[in-house]
């Protein structure tokens, strides 16, 4: 019989819903899971774990459960620029964390994860659709599946409803956007020519063109297309894909990994990016992962932020009696972490996607300098927000010093 009152109700069953609920769960806590899809369907989105992030997943206790059951371990990176091979780095070897990325596609992560939740004690009720939010000291739910609508109450309600989060209108929480960001294109594919232990990123700052390819399991990739959104240009459906690949191939990918090119899902564009509120909790009601801070996917932050927020959330309950001093502390956790993968994730806008004579002269003074010593390229997107950023830092990436 399902219950009417729990400790934590999550609205959304993914990354961040979905470990947040099987970690609670497992401590003890009577846990909700809220999914509006009863069956996940194939998005364009990323699909990139950095280390920094595995390490948030050791952490949560779903590394190697993911690891043997949908993720692919991925060691090396690859960065073209200009259609030179600049770098290819043992990830093991050179990260604090000494861990891999990890690649998997959404709708296998989530059906793991959420099953893992209900393994660990949550209940998981799909096809249900929050439609409503009460904050206060006993928050709740709207709920309507199966065209009933009910209110559920929790000492805590957790909103991983994604990019598009409605739980921000309802809280009426002032969302922030930046004013620079980028039209991202992605399709998945058969593509066996891709070498399949390598993510490839692939940069061509003067043609204003970057691509990446994620191998997946099974003989899969994702293949990603890029470009500021002030071109205005969007992929879409099969009939574009023809240039997507012309697209690709200008940002320097091998025309040969494309050559007997199998979609296998929809090819799609979308706007990448960063939105974000600040101080994510309210009042009984705290918000994780791309309903927190949604960062440009093209930087491939996005589910180790996910990650994090989730594993900062646990810690703050399982630590305190009082949830609301739990959900603030967690609040002021997040920001901090957010601020910092917003400001390498700016830099790196700035050095590799902007356009424009300062943006060229900016490469110009920077890239020779990083030829002859890598250690100047920023290691943010891979080691996550608590390396130092300090200005020192930052005039060394732009070749200011």
């Amino acid at each position: 019989m399902p219950q009417q009152e729990y400790d934590i109700i999550a609205v959304g069953g993914g990354l961040g819903g979905a470990t947040l609920a099987r970690a609670m769960a497992a401590s003890g806590a009577r846990v909700l899971v809220l999914e509006r899809e009863r069956q996940f369907k194939d998005r364009v989105r990323g699909e990139i774990v950095s280390p920094w992030g595995v390490l948030e997943l050791q952490k949560l206790g779903v590394y190697q459960l993911l690891l043997d059951t949908c993720a692919r371990s991925i060691k090396w990176l690859d960065l073209y620029i200009g259609g030179v091979r600049t770098v290819h780095r043992d990830l093991i070897t050179t990260t604090p964390q000494q861990l891999p990325c990890l690649n998997w596609l959404h709708t296998e992560m989530e059906e793991v994860l959420l099953q893992a939740a209900l393994d660990a004690g949550a209940e998981v009720r799909r096809g249900a659709s929050a439609c409503g939010l009460t904050p206060g000291s006993r928050p709740s739910v709207a709920v309507e599946d199966q065209g009933r609508v009910e209110e559920l109450h929790a000492r805590m309600v957790v909103c991983a409803d994604g990019r598009g989060s409605l739980a921000r209108k309802w809280l009426n929480l002032p969302v922030k956007q930046e004013s620079y960001g980028m039209l991202i294109a992605g399709v998945l594919c058969a593509a066996a020519a891709v070498p399949a232990d390598t993510n490839h990123f692939f940069l061509f700052p003067d043609r204003g063109v970057t691509a990446i390819v994620c191998p997946q399991n099974g003989g899969r990739v994702r293949a990603y297309a890029w470009h500021p959104r002030e071109r205005d240009h969007r992929f879409q459906g099969t009939g574009d894909l023809p240039s997507f690949v012309e697209e690709s191939v200008r940002a320097g990918v091998p025309s040969e990994w494309y050559s007997a090119l199998e979609p296998l899902g929809p090819l799609a564009t979308f706007d990448g990016t960063d939105n974000w509120v600040d101080h994510p909790y309210r009042d009984g009601i705290a918000l994780i992962g791309d309903a927190a801070a949604a960062s440009d996917p093209t930087y491939g932050q996005g589910q180790s932020l996910a990650a994090m927020d989730a594993r900062a959330l646990r810690d703050q309950l399982l630590s305190h009696s009082d949830w609301d001093a739990a959900g603030h502390a967690y609040a002021s956790q997040h920001d901090q972490h957010y601020a910092a993968v917003h400001k390498y994730t700016g830099w790196t806008y700035q050095m590799f996607y902007a356009v424009g004579p300062e943006a060229d002269a900016r490469r110009a003074r920077a890239l020779p300098l990083f030829a002859e010593d890598p250690t100047r390229m920023h290691d943010g997107l891979i080691s996550g927000p608590e390396i130092p950023q300090d200005e020192a830092v930052r005039r060394r990436f732009f070749g200011e010093d």
